[in-house]
């Protein structure tokens, strides 16, 4: 996610550094006029705005805390990962630490929107930062969701996230009831086809099933992390889902095989057994 979003900025006239902790994966923002620079600590320096978008908390605090360990200008935290709850009070009590003001922003979407500019930003932070930081939303994003302090972004984040992993694990189920009472499982996505009931994303993730296409927009091992996210705020709310205790179990089961596959490799841990060894 953060290869296209850096790549978007540049091209709309944004001063862009960027490190990565895989350094090849950065290396085509060069051709975009990225300085791709070998470190945290020398990518924040001479920075008006720090982003960091990784694949967990511990990634993000570890990054964040090594790029402010130099001498850096850097007035704001733009803080676009998906880390849960008890991670983003981890980054607001840094920020604090190092008197950042701190956004709360991550974002709905996958590669494919990422790359196209068209995710949707769940911002949240001081009120103030919203003219400055809008032109940067803009280019990433279709559409910006101011939603309050910073934190509640992530809530929202976790929230919407429940919903697209429901619909992930209930198609991957589907199609393997599907297959195991011997029907065709296209037959099931054209039967549900323009209802109420219908909807793109079980279409998209149905056929990718039938076709055998598990290329990752988003990795199955990232959504297990989400699930597990939404299934500790819920306990820090004290709230009963057990539907998302099955949910991470499944993503965690599949992922176990199939991790660096799109989320919807789910489906492995239902198959019938013919197509579980694929």
């Amino acid at each position: 996610m953060g290869l296209p979003i850096a790549r978007n900025l540049a091209r709309a006239g944004f001063v862009v550094r960027a490190w990565n902790r895989s350094p090849e994966k950065a290396k085509p923002l060069a051709r975009e006029g990225v300085e791709v620079l070998e470190s945290p600590t020398q990518a924040a320096a001479g920075a008006d705005i720090i982003l960091t978008m990784l694949a967990d908390a511990d990634a993000v605090t570890e990054t964040i805390e090594e790029a402010l360990a130099g001498e850096h200008t850097a007035e704001v935290w733009l803080q676009m990962s998906t880390v849960g709850e008890e991670g983003t009070e981890r980054c607001i009590a840094l920020a604090r630490e190092h008197g950042l003001e701190f956004v709360d922003a991550p974002v709905l979407g996958t590669k494919q929107p990422a790359e196209e500019g068209k995710l949707v930003v769940l911002a949240a932070g001081p009120e103030h930062l919203r003219e400055r930081l809008q032109p940067a939303f803009d280019v990433v994003g279709q559409r910006t969701i101011w939603v309050g302090a910073a934190g509640s972004a992530t809530r929202l984040k976790l929230a919407t996230n429940s919903w697209v992993l429901t619909v992930v694990e209930g198609t991957a189920e589907t199609m393997a009831l599907a297959e195991g009472l011997s029907l065709d499982p296209a037959l099931v996505l054209d039967a549900l086809s323009g209802g109420t009931l219908d909807l793109p994303y079980l279409q998209m993730k149905g056929k990718a099933i039938i076709e055998g296409n598990f290329e990752p927009s988003f990795r199955l091992k990232l959504a297990a992390k989400d699930a597990r996210l939404i299934e500790e705020s819920a306990a820090l709310h004290q709230l009963d889902l057990p539907l998302f205790a099955t949910i991470r179990a499944r993503f965690e089961q599949g992922a176990k095989r199939h991790g660096d596959e799109d989320m919807i490799a789910t489906y492995f841990a239902s198959a019938p057994r013919d197509r579980r060894a694929a």
